[in-house]
């Protein structure tokens, strides 16, 4: 089980659907996750139905977080390269009530070890824009190390904005 005190990381369900649809559409998420669309219905429940597909077919994976069995937020493996041993991951906490208490880290935590114990990963890497200090203290406490700087990378409203690149290594 992926789970640790009162978070659990779990499989994309059926009755998830309207709940990723809401998330993946709000707009205010749009620019850490580099959305400009929104989804359908019909594309969410294409993508839980092959959610039970092997990591290492859709070199992907979305689990749900959980707080007393209350879905919080999604974590997401992306770029999975078994052949380097690495991949991407990116969080989020949905409603800001649930914010700054803790269960990203203990989220985080819990994807690491599946990571590096169960997938055997040699390294994990994020995307955070420079301007997203709490994705960027959440990442740090982790451990991980920024190696590099995308200047004038995501276009905003108020012109460009840099990119920082974090890596951590098992």
């Amino acid at each position: 089980m992926l789970e640790k005190n009162a978070i659990k990381l779990r499989a994309l369900e059926p009755t998830d659907v309207d709940l990723i649809y809401n998330w993946e559409n709000d707009t205010k998420i749009w620019r850490v996750s580099n959305t400009l669309t929104p989804f359908s219905k019909h594309i969410i429940e294409l993508f839980i139905d092959n959610s039970h597909l092997d990591i290492y077919q859709t070199k992907q994976l979305r689990l749900i977080i959980e707080v007393h069995n209350k879905p919080i937020g999604t974590i997401d493996m992306f770029d999975f390269d078994p052949f380097n041993n690495r991949a991407g991951v990116g969080i989020l906490i949905s409603e800001d009530a649930n914010k700054q208490k803790g269960f990203a880290t203990e989220a985080l935590n819990i994807f690491i070890d599946y990571a590096f114990n169960t997938l055997c990963l040699h390294q994990i890497y994020c995307n955070i824009s420079e301007s997203n200090i709490a994705s960027l203290k959440l990442f740090r406490n982790a451990n991980f190390e920024i190696i590099g700087l995308k200047k004038d990378w995501n276009k905003t409203y108020n012109g460009y904005e840099n990119e920082y690149i974090l890596q951590l290594i098992n």
